[in-house]
């Protein structure tokens, strides 16, 4: 019983012990965090997102490019097609050859008014020696009649001679200024022959071809044309739209439009009003309003459908 006691004794000892032991034992040590090796970096300043600039719009509408220059050349005279030296496509210059119509009579016409302004110059030349030899026969008369060797009746018509032969002159001279205007016209005719482009631009139609007869004027016959080709001035190109009469206050001259072409929908065309039609369409109850193109692209083509905003002033 004795023994029991003490070995409780002890075993409670000894726990004891063991408890005391471990509390004084130190807690284990944490790891301190790695120290930073990179350098402290200054204050970076705040990105400046750029602010979208919203368009307020006041009206929308559609509408059409349209050119301000567009020409179906044609010939003033009427002739054969010779030759067409264009394409549908092809950029010309002002002045620039077109076609050429066969000239064969208007060159034979030109080469005759020439001839007969020869001969009217050459006529010219005998009546100057005619009249220079009458002159002198008056003189002599007057010295021979003062000599009582002619009578008064030669002299006379010494003088009358003279007067007449100044007269044809005069008259000669005149034929020859008739016939110089002819020659200028009958050149002009051979020019007519000839078709020149009336403006830079580009050639959309071809509306002949060579062997076939073009004429200023409808004749009829299935190789009679009108027109060699169509030219448009691609810098002269804007944009037609049709406004309600209703809304038609919203728009003034200067105010500006942004333009999406359908073709291009993502593209921003910035545009301009450049004049509002004064008078209305009584059947569509719409003004028409022509826009300028502030930035002229290759593009932009004529009759492509447009959709148009009219900005808020001062936008």
């Amino acid at each position: 019983m004795v023994a029991a006691v003490i070995s409780v004794a002890v075993g409670i000892l000894v726990g004891a012990l063991a408890a005391a032991q471990f509390s004084a034992d130190p807690p284990p040590e944490t790891a301190a965090p790695a120290a930073s090796t990179d350098k402290p970096t200054a204050t970076q300043p705040p990105v400046q997102i750029p602010a979208v600039k919203i368009h307020e719009t006041v009206l929308d509408a559609s509408g059409y490019i349209t050119a301000r220059r567009t020409a179906t050349v044609s010939a003033q005279v009427m002739g054969l097609i010779a030759d067409v030296g264009v394409e549908e496509g092809m950029r010309v210059d002002a002045g620039q050859v077109l076609a050429q119509l066969d000239a064969a009579k208007a060159q034979v016409e030109l080469e005759l008014a020439q001839s007969r302004v020869e001969v009217l110059q050459a006529q010219v030349a005998s009546i100057r020696a005619n009249l220079g030899e009458a002159q002198r026969q008056r003189v002599r008369y007057a010295g021979l009649m003062d000599k009582n060797y002619s009578s008064r009746a030669e002299l006379t018509q010494s003088e009358a001679s003279v007067e007449s032969l100044r007269a044809e002159l005069a008259s000669a001279r005149a034929d020859i200024r008739v016939a110089q205007l002819e020659v200028q016209r009958q050149r002009e005719q051979l020019e007519d022959h000839t078709i020149r482009a009336p403006f830079a631009g580009v050639v959309t139609q071809k509306n002949a071809q060579p062997g076939e007869i073009v004429s200023p004027s409808s004749a009829g016959g299935g190789f009679t044309r009108t027109g060699i080709c169509t030219i448009v001035d691609m810098d002269s190109l804007e944009i037609e739209v049709d406004v309600n009469e209703a809304f038609i206050g919203r728009v003034r001259e200067g105010q500006k439009v942004s333009a999406q072409l359908d073709a291009y929908p993502e593209w921003e065309i910035p545009a301009t009003v450049e004049a509002i039609i004064p008078t209305a369409d009584r059947a569509k109850a719409t003004v028409r309003v022509r826009i300028g193109i502030d930035e002229s692209d290759p593009r932009i083509l004529p009759d492509m459908g447009v959709k148009v905003a009219f900005l808020r002033t001062g936008e």
